[in-house]
């Protein structure tokens, strides 16, 4: 067990929420706190500062603030802060609390390794929306590979399988065989129960191409991420073309984290985000190709963030906090 007294507040702020969990000298949890986005580059930044300050103050409500030792906030999104003014909406926001000392801010990948182990080293893989991977040395992230963005790589992500998965379709329209399943689920997902209509002539197909096509380019980039777990149910059910991609985006993932890592390293590897859960085929498939290190999987950034403020506070052997307990966590 470690010694010492005081407070330490740990926060997630993501694009979608922002938590916070205030933190004992034993692990237990005081207080937690729920909020919007705090993600400064989905949100406009003195929005991001204020919901990350809301967190904060519901996490604190009833302790005293001036006894925070330490406050670790893992933010997606942190690279927003390099800007001076945006850095200076946070500090004001985080003046307010009363804190003795400004947080610390991580990635919000920092925050993920450590919410699955205390390895102070090793790599985090990460496969939502997008994809990176980066390498950990002493709980900060030290390099990374991917993570260039839907326009530049993102290989292996949500939104490049989504977009194999319809790039799969057109190929398959553009070909006289029957269309397989993935081509079936994605002309529904994209036109409607009328998708498939008029599939087997050459002339009603490149028709359904042009409509897809056109579905395809009328929204956001990022909603080619809304056909990925099309291939991952046609996959199982076996389709050649889900399968295909499954394999590939594996591949990439794959190569993605070993670009992080030396010869022969052994540290965990843990994996974050849809892409890579268990019951993903995808994230079956990486966990057999990584099959040598210890593979692990993120429980919960807030977590992570938690006990990073508590190693920062009261050092290595500090207690890891275990969600539902004490105030719960949000």
């Amino acid at each position: 067990m470690t010694s010492g007294t005081g407070i330490v507040l740990g926060v997630d702020a993501g694009g979608t929420a922002t938590r916070a969990l205030a933190l004992g000298p034993d692990g237990s949890v005081l207080g937690s706190g729920l909020a919007g986005g705090g993600n400064p580059n989905s949100h406009r930044p003195e929005h991001a500062a204020e919901a990350i300050a809301e967190a904060m103050t519901a996490a604190l409500a009833g302790l005293d603030a001036a006894a925070v030792r330490a406050c670790v906030i893992g933010m997606a999104g942190a690279s927003k802060l390099t800007d001076p003014a945006v850095a200076d909406l946070f500090r004001r926001a985080w003046d307010d609390l009363g804190l003795p000392a400004p947080p610390r801010v991580a990635s919000d990948a920092e925050a993920a390794f450590a919410s699955a182990t205390s390895a102070p080293d090793g790599t985090v893989l990460i496969a939502g929306t997008g994809s990176i991977a980066g390498r950990i040395r002493a709980r900060r992230m030290v390099s990374t590979a991917g993570g260039y963005g839907w326009l530049l790589g993102d290989e292996g992500s949500g939104f490049w399988i989504g977009r194999e998965a319809v790039r799969s379709a057109l190929d398959a329209l553009a070909g006289h065989a029957p269309l397989g399943a993935l081509a079936r689920a994605v002309l529904v997902e994209a036109l409607g129960e009328v998708g498939t209509e008029n599939a087997g002539d050459t002339t009603g197909r490149r028709q359904l191409a042009y409509r897809l096509i056109t579905a395809a380019n009328a929204a956001p980039p990022v909603r080619l991420s809304r056909f990925a777990p099309l291939v991952s149910t046609a996959s199982v059910a076996g389709d050649p073309a889900a399968q295909e991609i499954v394999r590939t985006a594996a591949r990439w993932l794959t190569e993605t984290a070993m670009a992080t890592r030396e010869p022969g390293e052994r540290t965990p590897v843990v994996l974050v985000g849809s892409v890579l859960g268990r019951d993903s085929p995808v994230g079956t498939l990486v966990r057999e190709s990584l099959a040598g290190p210890e593979v692990l999987e993120s429980r919960d950034g807030v977590l992570g963030a938690a006990w990073l403020a508590a190693v920062d506070a009261f050092g290595e052997h500090a207690p890891r906090p275990v969600a539902g307990s004490g105030a719960g966590v949000p």
